[in-house]
């Protein structure tokens, strides 16, 4: 009887998984705000294949160096005192690892309890209403983020709406706390100021709403 438990426990599981896939593959709707390179209609974007995404290659791959080509080590390796430039490249550094450590815990914390959810390094950044996409214009302009367009995505593949305010924060607490962040970031569904709808599978842009 155990063995026979045990054997249907793990069909049900199967069949669940199942069941999720093809929910998670559902066809939706969202809205983008494009701050790279103008979109087109019809344009096409997959991450169905594990492709990287821009903020992935700002803060995963890139490289912090002054025009002297030295890093914040060889900087801080060799003077006791910094002069302005050497003290900027410090600071260039400990914000752009800083937003390294948030993304890479929370992506950490995604793959091991929610690996049903698009990753933050793999997946374009979106929201549900136009509503939303307003307040994050705004932001992106109170720091002199250039926005180019607001288009219209047609989507089939999974998506997750959270809160980009419960994400770990950029400071000085210990990992474990940062670990508690970034599943709480996971496991919030309330809504606030700043709701992000991450989306991958195959995306085409049906419309250009607006640009600016």
């Amino acid at each position: 009887m155990g063995q026979d438990n045990r054997i249907f426990q793990k069909k049900l599981r199967t069949t669940l998984t199942e069941r999720m896939e093809v929910l998670d593959m559902e066809t939706f709707y969202a809205f983008h705000l494009v701050t790279n390179n103008r979109m087109t209609v019809g344009q096409r974007i997959d991450f169905t294949k594990g492709q990287t995404n821009t903020l992935h290659r700002f803060f995963l791959e890139k490289e912090i160096r002054n025009e002297q080509q030295q890093d914040v080590f060889d900087v801080i390796a060799r003077k006791s005192t910094l002069n302005e430039e050497e003290t900027t490249l410090v600071k260039r550094y400990l914000g752009s690892t800083s937003r390294a450590i948030r993304e890479q815990i929370t992506e950490f914390v995604r793959v091991q309890h929610f690996p049903h959810y698009p990753s933050r390094l793999s997946c374009l950044y979106a929201t549900k209403t136009l509503e939303q996409a307003m307040q994050w214009k705004a932001l992106f302009e109170s720091y002199n983020r250039q926005v180019l367009q607001l288009v219209k995505l047609k989507v089939k593949g999974r998506y997750f709406e959270g809160n980009a305010e419960l994400l770990p924060k950029e400071d000085g607490c210990s990992f474990a706390v940062k670990i508690e962040q970034a599943r709480n970031y996971w496991t919030n569904k309330s809504s606030g100021p700043l709701t992000e709808l991450l989306i991958d599978g195959k995306i085409e842009v049906c419309e250009i709403i607006e640009n600016y």
